[in-house]
């Protein structure tokens, strides 16, 4: 090998490591970064609706809380999934907030009223609500399973008094 060709050759012995250290520092690994839900409200509460179908319960309420941004529904659903895991504080708590934004929807009014019956408090209210909900029932199906949760709530309290 020539002298030059030696020289040439140590420069890039040397330069080479240090370019490829120097491209990798400034390099980072790649992320996928979602600045903004491509999914709505309303996809989420299907999708959620489709967890709870296969029995996903987790899943479904982690849909659900994203639904809430649009869909009042996804209170009602939501409160479905703790009634089903028997966390009865929190679904009274979401019926109540799903009353708050859907006032005439019977399924809301029916839900609560189980629920406070369930929770053996409140009976005058559930009372009030289970005969509101059957009033507004949507039809024949609905109304008799309505009336199943009214005729419980005063049978509750008549055991009371």
């Amino acid at each position: 090998m020539t002298r030059t060709r030696r020289r040439i050759f140590m420069i890039l012995r040397l330069a080479l490591p240090l370019c490829l250290a120097a491209l990798l520092a400034g390099c980072a690994m790649p992320r996928i970064v979602v600045h903004d839900d491509p999914l709505s409200g309303a996809e989420h509460l299907k999708l959620g609706m489709a967890y709870e179908a296969k029995g996903e319960s987790d899943r479904a309420a982690a849909e659900y809380r994203l639904a809430l941004r649009t869909e009042p529904l996804a209170r009602l659903y939501l409160g479905n999934i703790f009634y089903g895991q028997n966390r009865l504080p929190e679904a009274e708590a979401e019926y109540r907030a799903a009353l708050e934004r859907l006032p005439g929807n019977p399924e809301v009014m029916n839900n609560l009223a189980w629920v406070l019956r369930a929770r053996g408090r409140n009976l005058d209210e559930a009372q009030e609500l289970a005969e509101r909900a059957v009033a507004r029932a949507p039809s024949d199906a609905a109304k008799a399973a309505y009336q199943d949760t009214l005729t419980a709530i005063r049978t509750a309290r008549a055991v009371r008094k």
